[in-house]
């Protein structure tokens, strides 16, 4: 197998990826759309764009994921009391429920992946995890989110 760093992060991306969408049809949502709940149960409501750029996506996706949370009755906006022209997005009880499946399935996947590693090792590669992405977000003159 090549061990080229792109490669290897591609294919346990893609390998993780795989594992934990295999229920997403299961539970109502699709692409992109779990991380949201399981953001919003962790964070209380939030306004789009603190979404989009914890997340470091476009905020029209956004706009359109969190349209079909709605429809799906996962979601709720609501008007923002202290800016009216904005709202806020707020997980449903449907939507915490699947956020927490959605993260139990993401549990099972990373105690798969890092069988093996001791703690201090999934301490290091988280580390060098988070350092590579700020490496990027710096090179691309992003904001850290």
């Amino acid at each position: 197998m090549e061990r080229s760093f792109y490669i290897l992060l591609y294919r346990a991306f893609h390998i993780q990826r795989k594992w934990v969408r295999s229920n997403m049809q299961k539970l109502g949502v699709g692409a992109g759309q779990p991380k949201l709940l399981v953001y919003l149960s962790a964070h209380g409501p939030c306004h789009q764009k603190q979404l989009a750029d914890y997340f470091d996506v476009d905020p029209a996706n956004v706009s359109r994921m969190i349209d079909s949370l709605e429809k799906g009755g996962f979601v709720l906006r609501k008007t923002d009391e202290q800016n009216r022209r904005r709202d806020l997005v707020e997980v449903t009880e449907k939507g915490r429920q699947t956020g927490a499946c959605w993260r139990s399935r993401c549990r099972e996947v990373e105690q798969i992946m890092l069988r093996g590693f001791t703690s201090e090792e999934k301490e290091h590669f988280a580390d060098y995890l988070a350092r590579a992405y700020q490496n990027v977000q710096e090179e691309t003159g992003r904001e850290k989110p």
